[in-house]
């Protein structure tokens, strides 16, 4: 467990990282003794920094949700950052890769709420009869920590390595459509990546289903809402959440094309330049 002072300085030093786009030492090295609970205060030191100045939350993200990415980690349940709307990106705009890091993207489902979720006790049931829509998503995590070096602690203090959200344009009920089960392709034009195109103009780079989240990402969801409920904070009508990828992360440079396919679901195209 840490200090006060010392949660402060590593957030100082997350928040320097970010604005300046120079990386550190993962906080794991310079700190042994931080903790989960040490690194959600770090992460919402620098939240409630971005809220001053006028930000605001659009909605929480989940990551860890492969039990394949939770044993790398050596734990037993996923995290969560905060989304905000300082980092919602369009379909329409190219994102400028030199802004960041180390940029990445993984792809996901979103989950819009037409209702607040309850906090504790939360269950599957609460979450889609709260969803007013599911859309697909694409988001870019980065790190501001060295070459990913990345602990627990490092990625929960960095807002679980979050930097944007784009959403597709489709909307569609989870009444209509099950989000255990969908099908996603991620394609990408090849431009960087040294792969050559097909005939259409892309080349498939990842493919996965839904199940990969916790074997359903409606679970990861709810686990979220009751997760927060233990800082105070509830996931509310409005915020769009994302439950984790059902693909591998994949590297972003200037040029490339993503485009991620999801089964009943429509499409979602990130550019970058």
């Amino acid at each position: 467990m840490l200090e006060a002072a010392q949660r402060v300085s590593a957030a100082d030093r997350l928040w320097a990282a970010q604005r300046d786009r120079e990386p550190i030492a993962p906080l794991t090295e310079s700190l042994p003794d931080i903790d989960v609970v040490d690194a959600y205060e770090i992460q919402l030191i620098n939240i409630r920094r971005q809220l001053a100045g006028g930000a605001r939350v659009y909605g929480h993200k989940v990551g860890l949700s492969s039990l394949v990415m939770q044993r790398m980690m050596g734990v037993d349940e996923p995290d969560y950052g905060h989304l905000l709307d300082t980092m919602v990106l369009s379909e329409d705009t190219p994102i400028e890769a030199g802004a960041y890091c180390y940029p990445r993207i993984e792809v996901e489902i979103g989950y819009v709420l037409g209702a607040s979720l309850p906090g504790e006790g939360c269950t599957e049931a609460d979450v889609l009869a709260a969803t007013e829509y599911i859309v697909p998503s694409i988001e870019l995590i980065d790190s501001r920590i060295t070459d990913w070096r990345i602990g627990l602690a490092d990625t929960i203090a960095d807002n679980a390595s979050s930097a944007g959200v784009l959403l597709g344009a489709a909307r569609v009920s989870p009444r209509d459509l099950d989000p255990a089960d969908i099908e996603a392709v991620l394609y990408s034009d090849g431009t960087s990546d040294g792969m050559s195109c097909s005939t259409s103009g892309a080349t498939e780079i990842a493919r996965g289903n839904t199940n990969a989240v916790l074997g359903d990402p409606t679970t990861a969801v709810a686990w979220l809402a009751r997760k927060v409920a233990s800082f105070g904070v509830k996931l509310e009508a409005g915020h769009v959440i994302l439950p984790g990828s059902c693909t591998r992360a994949v590297d972003a440079r200037p040029g490339d094309t993503f485009r991620a396919e999801f089964a009943g679901l429509g499409s979602v195209t990130a550019r970058f330049e």
